[in-house]
């Protein structure tokens, strides 16, 4: 990913570029996207990182070597939220998952250190629901000693029905994040050419 800048926040889906295909970023707050995007960018501050959950209230897109886009999601499941915030939240997320014409890959990003939760289940089958390409990555791999991690990667694939496309990482210390790298560029590839 030889270039990435931040383009713009959207909150509605006419908003949002629809020029170029993107890859969309779920996960509960505090999962770890922006640390997750700034890995996969090599870029240290290309996505705000926050110690407070919940910050991101928008869809914030991010163009990738003039060809696609990396689209960052409000984090899901974070309580202190209004109702009303959150429903809001629902519908725009739905609105995107549903009506953009160019999904490539939904990346679902869970924390590896606490498994799949009840939401991050919801959010998989609703995916797989609308037929979507689904890549899960599991965050923050190195909050578990490297002599479980093993047994915890089954633990987690078991739980969400052993998805095809499964990574665990670790941002911090750059692990498995170039596998998502080339995984995210050669679907770019086969997308262009499809």
């Amino acid at each position: 990913m030889k270039e990435a800048k931040y383009i713009k926040g959207a909150t509605t889906l006419a908003q949002a570029p629809s020029d170029l295909p993107i890859f969309l970023l779920l996960g509960r707050s505090n999962v770890g996207k922006s640390s997750f995007i700034n890995a996969l960018t090599n870029r240290k501050n290309l996505a705000k990182t926050s110690g407070t959950p919940g910050k991101t209230i928008v869809l914030n897109y991010y163009l990738i070597n003039n060809e696609f886009y990396l689209v960052d999601a409000p984090g899901y499941g974070y309580a202190k939220r209004a109702k009303s915030v959150k429903d809001d939240f629902i519908i725009m997320i739905e609105n995107i998952l549903i009506y953009h014409p160019k999904i490539v890959s939904v990346l679902l990003l869970i924390d590896f250190k606490v498994g799949p939760t009840n939401d991050d289940i919801e959010i998989y089958e609703f995916l797989l629901s609308l037929n979507l390409n689904v890549i899960v990555v599991a965050t923050k791999m190195d909050k578990i000693s490297s002599t479980r991690r093993y047994k915890q990667t089954n633990v987690i694939k078991e739980k969400i029905y052993n998805p095809p496309y499964f990574y665990a990482v670790s941002s911090a210390n750059n692990i498995n994040v170039s596998n998502v790298r080339k995984e995210l560029l050669e679907r770019i590839r086969n997308y262009e050419t499809s």
